[in-house]
């Protein structure tokens, strides 16, 4: 049974972060994790601050199922199977020893999978002490009053053949990467109510939703009824990678990049579960994550007495939303979606000015019976002012526009957005300004003497004409009289 527990499917981070919800049950503001490299000797082990337990506390605490999942529980437990301490444990190490402190007295047991194979019986041998090479690892809980330390040892499942101290570092990578978004509520605000810290460094919050900065966009928080209880909803759709900083735009895409963090994000009591996806959710078939949307992220909290409505699993990674919320989040996550959609197409722009004036577009998607064509604009005034002046020229550009129409390498540009890092750059992205105001005084000299526009009106229409939106600047400082060609 115990070997067989092993296969849960816990990844490092997902069972440290098991372990971490009981410090938090406990009490616990600081949580130290320490990684210990030496080969197959290695070891992790945690250490909390929290209340510790008594004798018949950690026996209790080391017993696989102790509690039922259906006993009512705090309104503040993180848990519910009575398993995350084992089976999170053991699915990384053969050796898991507990020792805890309270009211000045030290308790210390241990589960060794080595050691109950080589009994004669099948008696699940739970043994009192640490190895007798492990006892300098709990020396640092007799350096406080009260708490927990948590010892993995015989690392099968982490240090396995040819994995080396290398593997080890990027291990710890991962692990405060998940660490720092899964426990992002407690750890974030200038007096956090948790602190985390890996080898004496303390781990910074991600908060997937960037509300902080001026371009996110978020709904009203929208609470609903069920039978479990209240669950809130508020959706947010983030900014354009070019309204970001470069570090920002890679800090903000997540652990898993910003594709696969999309969709929804299902907290229990604060404590992120599920970190993007569509829940099973979508018109016909079930949504997919798809590049189109990357810039949606949901925020759903449910209280713990919803884990059973909502399917959570053993290792807390996995929610579905009951039948009588799904007709409620499918509309909400459509219209997320949808304005994802249009942030991620305008780059981050709206398709009006001033929420009254069109923006005047260099390209135009038709939507035909054979599919979707992106034609070249005629009305925008760079290509306008070609087509009037053109003369015996005229079916040669119209040609050479239809050519250029019939040959936008659409399924590069994909294949370049979805699989690069790098998202192709358009406007004038890293063009000199003296590069963008060439462009600009031509068609403003077109606009005033060719088009008889006032000076005001010509840039008027040069700050609703893409891409020059983006330079209202540079359109300010074009002098009224400009020199002849």
């Amino acid at each position: 049974m115990l070997e067989a527990l092993r296969g849960l499917g816990y990844s490092t981070a997902t069972a440290l972060a098991d372990l971490i919800d009981n410090s938090i049950a406990a009490g616990a503001k600081n949580v130290h994790l320490r990684f210990l490299w030496a080969g197959p000797a290695s070891a992790i082990h945690i250490l909390d601050d929290g209340k510790g337990m008594d004798a018949g506390e950690l026996d209790r605490a080391m017993r696989l199922g102790e509690r039922s999942p259906l006993e009512a529980r705090a309104a503040h437990d993180l848990g519910r199977f009575g398993l995350g301490l084992k089976t999170a444990s053991l699915s990384q190490c053969r050796r898991l020893t507990v020792v805890s402190r309270k009211h000045g007295e030290i308790h210390c047991l241990r589960w060794d999978l080595d050691e109950i194979a080589r009994c004669p019986d099948d008696g699940w041998y739970l043994l009192e002490d640490a190895a007798e090479a492990s006892a300098v690892h709990l020396q640092a809980l007799e350096k406080q009053p009260q708490g927990t330390l948590v010892l993995w040892e015989v690392m099968d499942r982490i240090v396995m053949p040819e994995f080396r101290e290398q593997d080890f570092l990027d291990l710890i990578d991962r692990v405060e990467q998940h660490l720092a978004m899964v426990f992002h509520r407690y750890l974030q605000g200038s007096n956090p109510r948790l602190c985390i810290l890996i080898n004496k460094c303390a781990i910074a919050p991600w908060n997937p939703f960037l509300i902080n900065h001026p371009a996110t966009w978020s709904s009203p928080v929208q609470c609903y009824r069920s039978v479990a209880g209240l669950v809130e909803v508020q959706g947010h759709v983030l900014p354009h990678r070019d309204r970001l900083e470069p570090g920002d735009y890679e800090r903000a895409g997540g652990p898993e990049g910003w594709t696969s963090q999309q969709g929804f994000y299902v907290y229990r009591n604060e404590r992120l579960l599920v970190a993007g996806g569509w829940l099973g959710l979508g018109q016909g078939r079930s949504w997919t994550r798809e590049e189109a949307h990357r810039l949606a992220r949901i925020r759903i909290d449910i209280p713990n007495s919803a884990d059973a409505e909502w399917k959570i699993d053993i290792r807390k990674s996995t929610a579905r939303p009951p039948v009588e919320l799904r007709g409620r989040l499918l509309p909400l996550a459509e219209d997320i979606r949808q304005r994802a959609r249009r942030v991620f197409a305008h780059r981050g722009q709206l398709a009006k000015v001033d929420g009254k004036e069109p923006l005047v577009e260099a390209w135009r998607a038709e939507h035909g019976s054979g599919g979707m064509r992106y034609r070249i604009s005629q009305d925008h005034p760079a290509v306008q002012s070609v087509l009037e002046e053109a003369g015996p020229l005229l079916p040669r550009i119209h040609a050479m526009l239809r050519v250029i129409e019939a040959t936008v390498p659409v399924q590069r540009i994909w294949l370049d957005t979805t699989e690069g890092r790098d998202v192709p750059r358009t406007g004038f992205a890293d063009e000199a300004p003296s590069e963008v105001v060439t462009v600009l005084r031509i068609l403003f000299r077109n606009l005033v003497q060719k088009k008889g526009l006032s000076p005001q009106l010509a840039r008027q229409q040069l700050l609703r004409t893409e891409p020059f939106q983006h330079y209202p600047e540079l359109i300010g400082s074009l002098p009224d009289t400009l020199p002849p060609e």
